[in-house]
């Protein structure tokens, strides 16, 4: 879909929608971009893993180096009749761009691109260098990906100094949060084993799920700490629980638990898991425990980057934004712990991994503004 009235962010948006890249397929999106890219003088590096496509490009050999970070991935779109339009043929309705990927985050990398060509356009000189770390393992295990291609980086001791995340930070406005931080992920899984049998009989058994209630009640009511300035307390939440045959009189054997910590700079993974294993210890359980941990939390204080966007933020919206470590994880979790300052810019969220999912079309374009604003202030 090509209307040379549309601008060409929008374009570009409605070019990667178009292409049905669920977790790990790319479906072109990244061929796209390497094109735009290497026509203003971008040298680009295609890094596969296993069955993920990644690219790494830059412009420039010096330092500072300022890299936009995203993927081309999207997450499954659910039933297609409950879209309102196809959600790989994309659609403008009443201002707003529907499809799958429009807001998480393809209209992110439109926005990061067309900001690229007007600033080297007018600015083929500027100092220090640019870079793009794309990957389609983002929604996915995340195990192919960007970790993968930042220890290549580490490898060869190429540094990120400042780095844009394109996910949706968002509220109610382009650019009223960017996010700072994010929280570190802590998940379990717990098998706690009794002895099955009859409940008519139950001296004859050990239901487990009677022992873990307790647990459950006492590590849902624990205050894991009370978080600071930036994070907010760390939380522990179960998804998941399965016991038993599916039989009625049958005392099950054994009971499955899945459960999640998202914590704070004030706590550690390692501190989390002994005070767990404690309580469950206190109670005498049978168990096993296996732990994964999928991210550290990370924060980036007040500095260059962070003073860039907000100017750049107000300088084209007028309004003043707000810094948050709120909300999951994203590949940010990879790239902070080299050094970099790291920050997270995005559309409006409301929509993202919906049906319908959607971004407002000048947002579009108000984000790549931001985005050209931020590399004025740090290259020039």
């Amino acid at each position: 879909m090509r209307d040379d009235k549309l601008s060409p962010t929008l374009q570009l948006a409605l070019d990667l929608i178009g292409r049905p890249s669920v977790t790990p397929e790319d479906a072109g999106c990244q061929q796209t971009l390497i094109a735009r890219l290497q026509a203003i003088g971008f040298r680009v590096e295609p890094l596969r893993f296993e069955e993920v496509d990644n690219f790494w490009a830059r412009r420039g050999d010096s330092r500072p180096l300022l890299a936009f970070a995203g993927h081309t991935d999207v997450v499954p779109t659910g039933p297609l009749d409950q879209w309102d339009s196809h959600p790989f043929e994309p659609q403008i309705r009443d201002g707003l761009l529907y499809g799958r990927g429009a807001a998480d985050m393809k209209g992110s990398l439109a926005a990061m691109v067309t900001a690229c060509e007007r600033f080297v356009g007018r600015h083929p000189q500027h100092q220090g260098a640019i870079a793009f770390l794309i990957t389609s393992d983002e929604e996915g295990p995340s195990i192919n990906g960007t970790v993968k291609v930042v220890q290549t980086l580490e490898q060869r001791q190429e540094k990120i100094d400042w780095c844009l995340v394109g996910e949706p930070s968002s509220s109610v406005q382009v650019g009223d949060v960017v996010k700072n931080g994010r929280r570190g992920s802590l998940g379990a899984r717990l098998i706690v084993t009794g002895v099955q049998g009859h409940v008519a009989y139950p001296h004859l058994a050990d239901n487990p799920v009677h022992g873990l209630a307790p647990v459950l009640a006492e590590l849902a009511a624990t205050e894991w700490d009370k978080g600071n300035e930036h994070f907010p307390p760390t939380t522990f939440q179960i998804s998941n629980i399965h016991a038993g045959t599916g039989a009625t009189n049958v005392i099950p054997g054994q009971v499955e638990v899945v459960f999640n910590f998202r914590f704070s700079t004030e706590t550690t993974a390692e501190r989390l898991q002994q005070r767990v294993e404690a309580i469950l210890d206190q109670h005498g359980l049978n168990y096993c425990i296996d732990w994964n941990l999928s991210g550290q939390p990370f924060l980036t204080p007040a500095g260059e980057l962070v003073s860039a966007a907000c100017s750049a933020i107000r300088a084209v919206t007028g309004r003043d934004t707000q810094l948050s470590t709120a909300g999951g994880t994203s590949d940010g979790r990879f790239i902070a712990p080299t050094g970099a300052q790291v920050l997270e810019l995005g559309p409006v969220n409301a929509t993202i991994h919906k049906v319908n999912e959607c971004v407002s079309v000048a947002d579009l374009d108000t984000l790549s503004d931001i985005y050209e604003k931020i590399l004025e202030q740090l290259l020039l």
